[in-house]
């Protein structure tokens, strides 16, 4: 129950938070555009969570993967929130200004990352611990480099395709380095990180 429960909390911060990005791109945010989402993801996590914990009865790595990929979608979104929130700020969403807010923004869904993967997705039993932390920070740096490497490429070398909405090039250029480093800090968490700590 308390894996619902957790997993319905990461809904509701997701529901809320998708609004820094929507709003960055021109999508008009209303009390129905909170109802429908805040309200959707507190509901579809739970359930997607469900479906996970059925399929992990004959693939273990099912349930643990799902509850990365919740954490991983409320990092997603404190990721583009914080970007988002700056690129409204200064109204700057290309070159070294992109690189710099694409990296606090990535740092600080990183440092919530640490604490949601160690204790619930990956069952951590043990206290933080420096070496762990250093660990975790190392491989992190690479997921960093991975991340905004991939997003400014998109969104810098590539460049906004045709009559694009640069804001919304810069959303898509970030989504592309989140995927790159979603699979990099899956694997190394799991295979490295915390392997020595978890519940399995």
């Amino acid at each position: 129950m308390r894996d619902f429960y957790l997993v319905a909390v990461i809904g509701f911060l997701v529901g809320w938070l998708v609004a820094l990005p929507a709003a960055n791109i021109g999508i008009p945010i209303t009390a129905a555009f909170f109802l429908v989402t805040v309200v959707g993801f507190t509901l579809f996590a739970p359930f997607a969570l469900w479906i996970l914990k059925l399929l992990s009865r004959k693939w273990g790595v099912f349930e643990q993967f799902g509850k990365f990929a919740a954490v991983g979608t409320l990092n997603t979104l404190v990721d583009l929130g914080v970007l988002n929130f700056l690129i409204l700020l200064t109204d700057l969403a290309s070159g070294v200004p992109f690189v710099g807010f694409k990296t606090i923004s990535f740092l600080i869904a990183t440092t919530n990352s640490y604490f949601w993967n160690k204790f619930w997705t990956f069952g951590s039993r043990v206290p933080v611990t420096g070496k762990e932390y250093l660990r975790f920070a190392l491989f992190t740096l690479g997921g960093t480099l991975i991340n905004v490497g991939i997003a400014s490429l998109v969104v810098n070398v590539i460049g906004v395709p045709g009559q694009m909405n640069p804001k919304l090039w810069a959303n898509v250029g970030a989504l592309f380095g989140v995927f790159a480093g979603f699979m990099w800090n899956f694997l190394s968490y799991k295979l490295i990180v915390f392997r020595n700590s978890t519940n399995e």
